[in-house]
C-alpha cells in the first residue's frame, strides 16, 4: 500500500475506524420549555442553542405557557430535559418541578431558572436536578442543559 492508500491515523500512530474519524456520536435531545413569557422562551433557546455541548445536540423543542401543557407534555414522555421558569406567572417552574418529580413517573431531569443565586434551597425544595439564576447566562445554561442531557443518555444506555 503506498502512502496516500494508508488509513488515517491518531497523532499517537493508531489506525482510525469510521466511528473515531468522524468523533464521538453526538447525543440529541429534546428539551420541554415552560415560561408563560414569550421573551423568556426565545432567550433560553438563543443561550442553549442547537448544540449546547460538542456531545449534544438539540433535536427539538416543545415550548409551553401553562402548567396544564407542560404536565401533559411530560406525561407523554419523549422529553430528555425540562427547563422551567421559576418566575413564571400563576404556577412558577419550582413548585411545577416538585409537582412533575412527585407524580410524573421516570420524570426527566429538570433544569429551573430562578429569580437570583439566593433562591438555591428553592431549588433543592423542587428537587431539580440543576439550577441557573436570572439574569440568563447563555454559558451556563448551555453547559447546564448539556450536562442534563447527558444523564438522560447514561440511564437510557
Amino acid at each position: 500500500m503506498t502512502a496516500s492508500q494508508a488509513a488515517p491515523t491518531h497523532s499517537t500512530g493508531q489506525a482510525l475506524t469510521p466511528a473515531t474519524a468522524t468523533g464521538p456520536q453526538s447525543r440529541r435531545i429534546t428539551v420541554l420549555l415552560y415560561s408563560d413569557d414569550v421573551a423568556t422562551r426565545d432567550a433560553v433557546r438563543l443561550g442553549v442553542g442547537r448544540r449546547p455541548a460538542r456531545d449534544v445536540e438539540v433535536a427539538g423543542w416543545r415550548e409551553v405557557a401553562t402548567p396544564a401543557a407542560a404536565v401533559s407534555a411530560a406525561e407523554a414522555g419523549g422529553l430528555d430535559v425540562l427547563v422551567l421558569d421559576g418566575e413564571a406567572a400563576k404556577m412558577g417552574g419550582l413548585g411545577l418541578c416538585r409537582q412533575l418529580k412527585n407524580e410524573v413517573f421516570g420524570c426527566p431531569p429538570v433544569l429551573v431558572l430562578l429569580g437570583r443565586p439566593q433562591d438555591g434551597w428553592l431549588a433543592a425544595w423542587s428537587q431539580a436536578d440543576l439550577a441557573v439564576p436570572y439574569p440568563i447566562d447563555p454559558v451556563a445554561l448551555s453547559r447546564a442543559v448539556a450536562e442534563l442531557g447527558r444523564r438522560t443518555a447514561a440511564t437510557s444506555a
